[in-house]
């Protein structure tokens, strides 16, 4: 069967696109004369001007993946950025929740066990208008950097807002969550927290609770700060 130049021309031009769409990953990683063989190009074809036109086409396709692969790394930025509290170094409520769904999800598939472990600052407002609000970010700071040292790093720690924050201690059960919890507070509170010159002692209350598997985070979340109410309710009273 005789082949038309319009066939021929048809072809090539859905070779080309077919490259196109491939991201040009052959035609970057071969010379000139191998990415013609790729297009359909014939040796008589190959012109100086189409050789120049061909180098110009792999070179742009180059630019394009190195282009491509930046804006990844600045998404993928970007969404971390999204994820961390905007004061310290651990996740925020919402990338919490997201963490906490996702390990109630494993919980319940495999059967495995999870808590949650919810602190909160005793009297930060007095602190605050005692020491000044640098000295209570300081504080804060100081009760997330505690908190992520002293776990695994399958664990997740979120501040939940103001002086909030919260664990999730995977393959952990009531028990196990209870005393990592009191190991966790005395950490935080063995130690005061410094700024500039001065020091001060800071106490938190916690409450636990073992994960639901088949709650939402919202539901546990609310669970383990009543737990923690209830526990620095005590405490004042005690």
């Amino acid at each position: 069967m005789k082949i038309t130049r319009a066939a021929s021309e048809t072809f090539s031009a859905n070779r080309r696109r077919a490259l196109l769409e491939a991201g040009a990953q052959s035609a970057s990683a071969a010379p000139v004369s191998d990415t013609s063989a790729f297009l359909g190009l014939g040796e008589a074809e190959l012109t100086p001007a189409v050789r120049a036109a061909l180098a110009a086409l792999v070179s742009e396709l180059e630019e394009l993946r190195g282009e491509v692969a930046r804006l990844k790394a600045r998404l993928a930025e970007a969404e971390e950025a999204a994820d961390r509290d905007p004061l310290t170094p651990v996740r925020n409520r919402r990338a919490f929740a997201r963490e906490l769904h996702r390990i109630a999800t494993f919980a319940r598939r495999y059967g495995s066990p999870a808590s949650l472990i919810y602190f909160d600052l005793d009297d930060f407002k007095s602190f605050n208008d005692r020491f000044g609000h640098a000295a209570g970010d300081a504080a804060l700071q100081a009760v997330a950097e505690r908190l992520s040292d002293n776990v695994r790093e399958s664990d997740v720690v979120g501040r939940m807002g103001g002086d909030e924050f919260a664990v999730v201690l995977v393959q952990a059960d009531r028990a196990t969550a209870e005393a990592k919890a009191a190991a966790l507070a005395a950490v935080i509170e063995t130690e005061p927290v410094t700024f500039g010159d001065w020091s001060a002692p800071l106490h938190v209350s916690y409450g636990v609770r073992e994960i639901d598997p088949m709650a939402d985070p919202a539901t546990a979340i609310a669970e383990a700060d009543a737990a923690m109410f209830v526990n620095k309710r005590a405490r004042r009273t005690g």
